[in-house]
């Protein structure tokens, strides 16, 4: 459907930018929000650098990798080993809060329009933040979720007060024998639910929210849609990016705003209905914050 060439940032002013991103969502009747894994970069969650080593440290200097992206995909020597890393990592990523405010900035800049979220994260930070549990749907998995790893059954389980005690009482790397967590339905072995395979398990909520999703874009095809794509990259990009694409050029009415750190960019057929912002998330929504409505 587009073509190869793309229209980039770096042929337009990024203050005049600001002001029509500031224009179109005070001019949109619906927002939808696509969020990737640099809005959570842009509140403070990142997976390298110093928050990697203040907390990992013990794992770099025996596995030698260098962040938790990486550790999530080593293969460890035990199995108490490797919930000692993960039960890190989801406190880190999941039961805490993130460092910088901007998932509450976005929040104050939609709460009050009819607004849908759509993201790969996995990290809880909407729910955090205000936004509405209904109009939000985690396509690839939460971090606050475990699942069987066979898996026996389409059903998740809350593991909050689990990865707390794995967490709490780990030693030497290790957690407890007696805390690796069992499927209670098989006894098989549970592990995260988060897409990395076939075996990903899409539970009733995950559907539910499918559903919501789906008749929300269908039932506001045709309106004043602005899709706001907030650090979204080329990973996954069937998921948001192209769908926002095809969506805006199906819409004269639409308007199609990237916000990226380095890649904003759009096709040219739908250039002239689009805003392409090259810079810090959390600098644009500040800035978004201080123009008067």
């Amino acid at each position: 459907m587009f073509s190869r060439t793309k229209t980039t940032r770096s042929t337009r002013d990024y203050s005049r930018e600001i002001e029509r991103l500031k224009a179109a969502l005070n001019a949109a009747e619906t927002v939808v929000i696509g969020a990737g894994a640099g809005l959570s970069t842009a509140a403070g969650f990142t997976y390298s650098g110093e928050r990697f080593r203040e907390n990992f440290a013990d794992f770099e200097e025996k596995y030698d990798f260098h962040d938790m992206y990486s550790g999530g995909f080593y293969p460890f020597e035990t199995a108490e080993e490797f919930w000692a890393f993960w039960s890190r990592n989801i406190m880190l990523n999941r039961y805490t809060e993130p460092p910088r405010f901007v998932y509450r900035d976005l929040f104050e800049l939609v709460e009050d329009k009819d607004y849908f979220v759509l993201t790969t994260n996995v990290d809880h930070c909407f729910q955090k933040s205000g936004f509405d549990k209904k109009r939000l749907f985690y396509t690839q998995g939460d971090y606050g979720l475990f699942q069987c790893s066979e898996p026996c059954c389409n059903e998740t389980f809350d593991n909050e007060k689990i990865v707390k005690q794995m967490y709490e009482l780990q030693q030497d790397m290790k957690i407890p024998s007696e805390l690796l967590p069992k499927c209670p339905h098989c006894g098989k072995p549970l592990v995260m639910n988060l897409r990395a395979d076939d075996k990903f398990v899409e539970d009733e909520g995950w559907h539910k929210a499918a559903v919501r999703y789906s008749d929300f874009i269908r039932s506001r095809k045709n309106s004043r849609v602005l899709y706001l794509e907030l650090g979204v990259g080329y990973n996954t990009p069937v998921i948001i990016k192209y769908p926002f694409w095809q969506l805006t050029a199906a819409n004269p009415k639409a308007t199609y705003a990237c916000v990226n750190l380095g890649d904003a960019s759009c096709p040219q057929e739908i250039a002239a209905q689009s805003i392409l912002i090259d810079g810090d998330i959390a600098k644009v929504l500040d800035e978004l914050i201080l123009i008067p409505d």
